[in-house]
């Protein structure tokens, strides 16, 4: 049989890998949480049967991730940390940094999920977070008269859909919206696909988020996913202009 096609063998693992890896299945067994302290070096050399520079190594691969913190001194020595959100969303990025994706791409995510997030948190905001969104939401009540302006209203329309993703219940659907709106930020931004200003993208975007805010207030479920539905459509199509526009400046038209 011709091999030509055959899947290649995936790369060998390290030792200090396998080893960061055994840790961690360590702490999950155990239940531990944050700042709960990790075993010492030597009692981690006898229990994994490693040498002392694995273990090193290993401790410093789980530190590089964010999943233990090292301390000096007396009453030092590994302990349990915990990723942020941010930095996840951070590395997340930077894997997709060089994936291209495009509009559709997101959009396609994102006419799924947020809808059914802003139907989620209907009538269940506390009177803060809502006013918290309706601030964020009049932050720009006049459309951009320059590049750079529109720049920050992207960035503003973006930063209400992350603050709404940190109010879901479902942990994993909340990190997953706020991390497309991270990425559409830095798409907005690294293309320049705020050049030239959209003022049908910034009313169109305005009056959705102020309607959505309305809906949230009155627990109106289904309204909110037909507000959100309908922003996001609006929204991929716009910015979908602003794609266009940014390849007919590149191709000189």
């Amino acid at each position: 049989m011709d091999g030509s096609n055959a899947t290649s063998p995936r790369p060998k693992r390290s030792r200090p890998v396998l080893v960061a890896d055994q840790i961690k299945q360590w702490v999950v067994e155990r239940d531990l949480k944050q700042g709960d302290k990790l075993p010492n070096e030597s009692e981690m050399i006898a229990q994994f049967a490693v040498s002392k520079g694995t273990v090193r190594e290993a401790l410093r691969i789980l530190e590089a991730q964010g999943l233990i913190v090292t301390k000096t001194g007396p009453g030092g020595g590994s302990m349990v940390g915990e990723v942020s959100a941010e930095r996840a969303r951070s590395l997340l990025a930077n894997y997709f940094y060089f994936k291209d994706l495009s509009i559709a791409d997101i959009y396609q995510m994102r006419k799924v999920l947020e809808p059914e997030l802003a139907a989620s948190l209907a009538g269940s905001l506390t009177n803060e977070q809502l006013d918290e969104l309706q601030v964020l939401a009049e932050r720009h009540p006049k459309p951009a008269k320059s590049a750079e302006e529109e720049k920050e209203l992207h960035i503003a329309s973006l930063s209400f859909h992350a603050r709404l993703s940190e109010f879901a219940d479902n942990r994993l659907l909340g990190f997953v919206i706020g991390f497309m709106a991270r990425i559409l930020t830095d798409l907005t931004v690294f293309r320049g696909l705020y050049d030239p200003p959209n003022i049908e993208l910034w009313r169109k975007g305005r009056q959705h988020q102020l309607q959505l805010v309305e809906a949230l207030r009155r627990g109106e479920s289904d309204n909110a996913r037909e507000i959100m539905a309908s922003h996001m459509r609006v929204a991929e199509e716009l910015m979908r202009v602003q794609e266009a526009h940014l390849a007919r400046r590149f191709v000189g038209e």
